[in-house]
């Protein structure tokens, strides 16, 4: 359905680099058509934001679930379930992410998405993370259904390519490598994660086209000793590399506030992507137990946790609170945070017309209040 033309004025506009008062936006057939200091309505909807911020809307690459509903469930229902709670906190384009699971089962998940793409308006595709992962690394991706990419695996899941759009990989397995080759040119993204690598065999990863990592410093390798030297493992190589874009879970739990400052002052907000890696338990009250593909989890303190405490399994945050911990926590300025979650990971995925208040682009809209708390959603010019 075409949304209708729009005029969003006496709003503060959130671009890349500042904050801009007294411009109008102006959307027509889902796309921003305009962008100046008065647009005169003509027959559009004029909505006056009071004073509030708009900001692109937030894109999350890495989401597994929310308010009790799973990727890995496979069904339309859970899917816009999922998609319209992230709606909620600002999100406008989401990868559905599936887990270490077997072959079979993550192409049935795939092929559901691919049915849904178009259907709900904040889809873009799936990402694959695992079942090509180290069994060394493997934090709450369940290690008995880890597997080498090997030639048979790799045919069987690429059957589903359609709707894949990023893989998180171990670079270090045996036919990695070439599996990077591949993903890159059928354009789909490659990320480093759950791995155990040493820094030549994140370069060689590197050098196939793998340009991202998953939830850096989670369950990733870093320095240790090998001889008489110190060598860097993926968290250092991707910190040292200019290219590599890196995804962060900012959500209180799974990265301390120095290590977010480490990766911000290494990175920059243009190699940074935001995303929440949201499970099941997000939105659920503290103490609710839930499951991830078979793993009994348990809502503690604003994280989702194996119910036996040994691992972070996920996090119950959306991307605006993300957003507000870079500000409030980290001390990032406001635009910097935004681009973090919305034209970083476009750049990283190649999305061109997402990611920024620019004329041509998707009409995908976060209303903000001034203190960060999310006061509408639209996505193509459409309320959520």
């Amino acid at each position: 359905m075409m949304s209708p033309p729009m005029i969003f004025t006496h709003g503060r506009l959130i671009f890349p680099d500042r904050i801009a008062d007294g411009l109008t936006l102006q959307v027509e057939g889902g796309k921003i058509v305009d962008l100046r200091p008065t647009i005169p309505p003509d027959g559009e909807e004029v909505i006056d934001l009071a004073g509030n911020f708009l900001a692109p809307g937030f894109i999350d690459l890495h989401v597994h679930g929310a308010a009790g509903r799973d990727t890995m469930e496979g069904t339309a229902e859970a899917f816009r379930a999922i998609c319209d709670y992230h709606a909620g906190g600002g999100t406008t384009s989401l990868l559905l992410t599936t887990v270490t699971a077997p072959i079979a089962e993550i192409v049935r998940v795939v092929a559901a998405i691919e049915g849904e793409v178009g259907r709900i308006p904040q889809l873009r595709g799936a990402h694959v993370e695992g079942p090509f992962i180290s069994r060394a690394k493997n934090g709450a991706q369940r290690a008995e259904f880890i597997v080498e990419p090997r030639a048979e695996s790799v045919v069987q899941l690429m059957e589903a390519a359609g709707a894949i759009k990023r893989v998180t990989l171990a670079p270090e397995l045996p036919g990695a490598p070439e599996l990077i080759a591949h993903l890159t040119t059928r354009g789909i993204a490659s990320s480093g994660g759950h791995s155990d690598a040493w820094e030549e065999e994140a370069r060689a990863g590197f050098t196939q086209g793998m340009r991202q990592v998953t939830h850096t410093f989670n369950c990733m390798s870093s320095m240790r000793r090998r001889g008489r030297e110190r060598v860097a493992g993926l968290l250092e190589f991707a910190l040292s590399e200019p290219e590599i874009f890196c995804e962060l879970i900012a959500d209180g739990c799974h990265v301390s506030k120095t290590l977010m400052r480490m990766l911000y002052q290494a990175k920059g907000a243009d190699g940074i992507c935001l995303v929440t890696d949201a499970i099941a338990g997000a939105g659920l009250p503290n103490g609710a137990r839930f499951s991830l593909f078979g793993n009994d989890c348990l809502v503690t303190d604003g994280a989702c946790w194996l119910a036996d405490g040994s691992a972070l399994a996920g996090s119950s945050s959306r991307m605006i609170d993300l957003v507000r911990r870079m500000v409030a926590v980290v001390g990032v300025p406001l635009p910097e945070a935004v681009r973090m979650a919305t034209k970083t990971p476009a750049w990283a995925m190649d999305w061109k017309r997402k990611g920024a208040l620019v004329e041509g682009m998707d009409a995908d809209l976060v209303v903000l209040s001034p203190e960060l708390k999310v006061v509408r959603t639209f996505c193509g010019g459409a309320a959520l």
